[in-house]
């Protein structure tokens, strides 16, 4: 299996400046940065110990900034050096402060240049998120006899099924981890199939929570909100801002003041999301700090990333998305934090564990239409007591343990 894996990525390989040449034109690659998945770097490597991490995207990233902090903080750590696989995370990782964590793009997984990622990085341990299995990488790493961690492990049952029809192989690739960290006890159950021979079960690192502090709206935007009735729907994908515009209008004819407050999982799909809503008959505006909002707006629409805890923190109803579309859903525990009332659809199975926690705090409400959507905010929006203030003190507890837990297993490697 590993030889046929080995011609496919080759094969990725070859046809890769197409494929760079089309995500740059669709805004979802630095052209400046691009060079890196072909392994010409532009960071340095600095003496003394790196750690490297590696996750695909936003979600993976945001789930280790706790981590990452501490790492900071030891003195045997020289670099930190994080790698991902999208456009948006690196933007998200930016705003860490930080003078040890350095960004690269992951390279493509030749046999070849993987070998040259670790020449030139030479890491003293590997720490891989979520379900980030790379065959060639993983190899190399073990041939330099560099530990191998999986931290917060999430293998779902779409993911276990796809594995297991390489048994052989599945087994061959997962040995090579030292140490597989779960966030679940089912994704523990999977990676002990899959052929992990050491497995621990700790727990969700999403629920542990960043140091950083929130980044702040403009306050000129803060007053405009605050004089309207507002709800919000975070992560959105395609499709799913429609049906937020058409909960929007139902909710209108009683909420003459209503503006809702929509944070694509995307926003290179803004301008998309601003023509689908003009459709409908909404007005639409898309965030520019600079430009004065237009008292009969209905949708704002933010356009830069890293802004979420904010609009959290002033709107106590929302909708998180992934979940109407068969997506899995996205990360509800931010906006529990605030005390937020959570609405979601029924796809939200990439996080059942935190869901069913969160259920039994009354915070979550599953709809399944654009009118069950509107009558759950209406009685929401309605009501005086919809602040859950114990919540966020529930999660942090339970964030930390996860957390100490996470470094205690890390640190025998360090």
């Amino acid at each position: 299996m590993l030889f046929f894996y080995r011609i496919l990525i080759n094969i990725t390989f070859l046809l890769s400046p197409l494929i760079i040449l089309f995500r740059i034109f669709r805004k979802k690659e630095d052209y400046k940065r691009v060079k890196e998945k072909l392994c010409f770097f532009s960071q340095s490597k600095k003496s003394g110990k790196l750690i490297w991490l590696h996750g695909a995207s936003v979600g993976e990233f945001q789930s280790i900034v706790p981590l990452i902090e501490k790492f900071e903080k030891m003195k045997n750590i020289s670099q930190i050096l994080i790698t991902s696989n999208t456009l948006s995370s690196s933007k998200i990782i930016s705003k860490v402060k930080s003078k040890k964590i350095i960004h690269q793009f992951f390279p493509i997984d030749t046999n070849f240049l993987s070998k040259k990622f670790l020449n030139y990085w030479k890491p003293s341990l590997a720490l891989f998120i979520d379900s980030e299995v790379w065959p060639n990488m993983i190899l190399n790493l073990e041939k330099n006899n560099i530990p191998i961690v999986l931290i917060n492990g999430r293998i779902t049952k779409k993911t276990f099924d796809r594995w297991k029809r390489f048994s052989n192989f599945s087994n061959f690739i997962f040995s090579k981890f030292k140490l597989c960290l779960s966030a679940s006890k089912e994704s523990q159950i999977y990676l002990k199939r899959l052929g992990a021979k050491k497995t621990i079960y700790i727990g969700n690192l999403k629920f542990s929570q960043s140091e950083n502090e929130i980044n702040k709206i403009s306050a000129k935007t803060k007053k405009y909100i605050s004089k309207r009735v507002i709800w919000c729907a975070s992560s959105t994908h395609n499709s799913e801002e429609e049906f937020c515009g058409n909960v929007h209008k139902k909710l209108r004819m009683k909420y003459h003041n209503l503006l809702t407050i929509i944070i694509p999982r995307h926003i290179d799909r803004v301008e998309e999301i601003e023509d689908q809503l003009k459709n409908i008959g909404l007005k639409t505006h898309k965030e520019i700090p600079e430009k004065k909002i237009p008292k009969n707006t209905d949708i704002y629409i933010v356009n830069s990333y890293g802004k979420t805890k904010s609009f959290f923190s002033i709107c106590k109803n929302v909708f998180l998305g992934g979940s109407i579309i068969n997506h899995g859903g996205q990360n509800p525990l931010e906006a529990a934090r605030f005390g937020c009332n959570i609405l979601h659809g029924k796809n939200v199975r990439n996080f059942n564990e935190i869901y069913k926690f969160l259920k039994n705090q009354k915070i979550t409400y599953e709809i399944d239409k654009s009118s069950n959507m509107a009558d759950t905010l209406n009685k929401l929006l309605s009501s005086k007591k919809n602040f859950k203030k114990n919540i966020k003190k529930k999660i942090n507890l339970m964030g930390k343990k996860i957390l100490k837990d996470t470094l205690k297993e890390i640190d025998i490697f360090l």
